[in-house]
């Protein structure tokens, strides 16, 4: 307790400090009204900037305090087997005497943002008011420093908005400890067309992936298969996609371009033979052309991109384009189906519902290629080999002890808690040196080593959640042609429809449930309504109707939805930081238990298929309803350890 109480009363006192430099700025800002002077007013700009970056430096100072009291408590629950965490927040945290109140609720810094932000804002009006747009450049909406102010301020209070909720389904993990960096550094990396082709690479590939679900027991049926052989042509791409996750964020390492244009070749050329297949009449080149697919899976580079490239201030933002462009693709793809809907013949090569979307992906990755060979900018390795926090120039707040001094205590006790720990843990059996307990995972096993049990509950439930959808979506087409007599534009409505229901879904959950309960109410009631939505699914009894399919397969996907934001919300911030970066990072971990989980529900169809359609969907249904079950089972083991 005295070491919180050395903590906070050293806050206090920076504070003081802050806000009386403030108060100083803001007489010479008074005096400037009366004798505005250009030179001046630049030079008291400078001065508010330059307590900015004392703020930050502040902001840092009360994160990685908050950070190691909490790991302590965590520490204290796991060695006592008692929640004493839930006991000491709740006994102190609200009190009105209470210290934690310093730590947790930052009281006064957010008075000290507000100032800063008034007064440069005010500021950079009035200097703009005075020189000629012919003089200089215009000036910048808002100055980075206040979007670096209200992102720190924003992580400490881990608030919760559409965009941020949105953000975390790309899982692009931060570093625990982001230490304010010199922003020409990170704006030396930016590129703003080489993101637009980073995210069209992930729009075009999810279109990709979902164009042929409507058409593929047709193409199957073509080739002299049976029709649930769907679940083996659109679960290829999957199974491909497990190695090239891998060997492309190794890839990552080194460049970002030549890992795109490989990926790019080689979905053109998987395209072209998916579609020369009904030509020659071949289902084993069918398959090949989707394996090809899957090997030019470059999601893994679209994440680390982002994480790599793009500026912190504008980084959530990338992170969401990332999603809405694969929800967007994931609503086009099916949509782009229902249009292809012709039938004629150039030459020998025969252009049908089944064909064409093959040639219009090859076409439209042959557009992205040259484009991608002409704009995109590889970032500067030399750079990011040199990027290190840099020295503020502005004046130290009191002999930079936010950096090496008081932060100390609290610090120590955790890391030493963390190494007495990790013998139990994560290093078990592992030879690791010390010295080497933060560095990135070097192989899938090490990486695994790093999962805690919550962790490793929140890839059951991904693995799960993508299960369901895969098996709703994929089998989709032969359950509505057997029970419904559905055409193929029907079923590309249907499943554009279900597409188009993400993004209003992260808006109510980003901007208002978030709010009112905690992530792990959520989670756990919708993994409960997903269960509910696959018990409506099954045919027992009554008439199958299209009324129960849409609903229940509505109420399914949906709920997967919101549970997917969700836990992917808590698995960045429960996964250890040393999965943020290098090749065996958190982003890949989620995208292999995903993509195992399609691949395991794609067989299922086809081996269930052998029953005959009309017992279909009840078997593929029940291995949903059984993992879906164990998540809910598991979630409730580790409820108390999830926040």
């Amino acid at each position: 307790m005295a070491r919180i109480e050395k903590i906070v009363l050293f806050l206090l006192e920076q504070q003081g400090l802050l806000a009386s430099r403030i108060a100083k700025l803001g007489e010479q800002q008074e005096a400037l009204q009366e004798h505005p002077d250009i030179s001046q007013i630049s030079e008291l700009r400078e001065a508010y900037r330059t307590v900015g970056r004392d703020l930050l430096k502040l902001l840092y100072f009360v994160e990685i305090n908050a950070i190691g009291l909490r790991k302590i408590l965590k520490k204290f629950d796991k060695r006592f087997g008692y929640r004493f965490t839930d006991y000491y927040i709740k006994t102190r945290a609200n009190h009105p005497y209470s210290q934690l109140q310093q730590v947790f609720k930052h009281v006064g810094i957010g008075a000290v943002v507000g100032a800063i932000s008034r007064n440069l804002g005010e500021l950079q009006d009035r200097q703009g008011s005075y020189i000629s747009i012919y003089d200089q450049p215009p000036l910048p909406l808002q100055d980075s420093v206040i979007d670096l102010m209200k992102a720190a301020v924003d992580r400490l209070t881990h608030s919760t908005n559409f965009l941020n909720f949105l953000a975390q389904h790309a899982l692009i993990l931060q570093e625990e400890l982001p230490f304010p960096v010199d922003e020409h550094v990170e704006d030396q990396r930016y590129h703003f067309m080489s993101l637009m082709l980073n995210l069209a690479s992930t729009f075009l590939y999810m279109v990709n992936t979902y164009i042929i679900v409507p058409t593929a027991d047709d193409y199957a049926l073509s080739l002299g298969a049976a029709a649930t052989v769907c679940g083996i042509v659109i679960g290829a791409m999957a199974v491909a996609q497990i190695f090239s996750s891998v060997y492309f964020s190794a890839w990552s390492n080194k460049s970002y371009f030549r890992p795109l244009i490989f990926s790019t070749i080689v979905l053109f050329v998987g395209n072209v033979m998916y579609a020369l297949a009904y030509d020659l009449d071949s289902i084993v080149v069918l398959l090949v052309g989707r394996l090809f697919c899957g090997l030019g899976s470059a999601r893994a580079v679209n994440r680390r991109y982002i994480s790599d490239c793009v500026p912190l201030k504008i980084r959530m933002q990338a992170s969401a384009g990332f999603v809405s462009a694969s929800a967007l693709g994931m609503a086009c793809g099916p949509a782009l189906a229902g249009l292809l809907q012709y039938n004629f013949k150039i030459y020998k090569l025969t252009f049908n519902e089944e064909t064409l979307p093959g040639w219009v992906m090859a076409v439209a990755w042959l557009i992205y290629l040259i484009w991608l060979w002409i704009l995109f900018k590889e970032p500067s390795r030399e750079v990011e080999a040199n990027e290190t926090p840099q020295e503020s120039n502005a004046e130290p707040v009191e002999g930079d002890a936010l950096e090496n001094g008081i932060k100390k205590p609290l610090l120590i006790s955790s890391e030493r808690m963390e190494q007495d720990a990790d013998g139990d843990n994560e290093c078990e059996g592992s030879d690791e040196a010390p010295e080497e307990s933060h560095q990135a995972a070097t192989s899938l096993q090490s990486a695994y080593r790093l999962l805690t049990p919550s962790v490793k509950v929140q890839l059951l439930i991904y693995f799960m959640l993508k299960y369901a959808m895969e098996i709703l979506l994929s089998e989709s087409s032969v359950i509505t042609t057997y029970y419904f007599g559905w055409s193929t534009s029907s079923v590309a409505i249907f499943l554009a429809c279900l597409g188009l229901t993400v993004l209003p879904v992260n808006i109510v959950v980003g901007n208002y449930i978030c709010n009112m309960f905690e992530d792990r109410q959520i989670l756990l009631a919708s993994e409960i309504v997903v269960c509910i939505g696959i018990l409506l699914s099954f045919h027992v009894f009554i008439p199958y109707s299209i009324p129960q399919y849409v609903i229940s397969g509505l109420i399914m996907f949906v709920s997967a939805e919101v549970l997917e934001g969700v836990n992917l919300s808590l698995l960045s911030r429960v996964m250890s930081s040393r999965l943020s970066r290098g090749t065996y990072n958190g982003g890949l971990l989620s995208t292999e238990a995903g993509t195992i989980a399609r691949v395991v529900a794609d067989s299922t169809i086809t081996l269930a298929g052998y029953l005959g359609d009309s017992k279909l969907l009840n078997v593929t249904l029940l291995p949903s309803l059984i993992i879906c079950i164990s998540s809910i089972i598991a979630t409730l083991c580790t409820y108390n350890s999830l926040y």
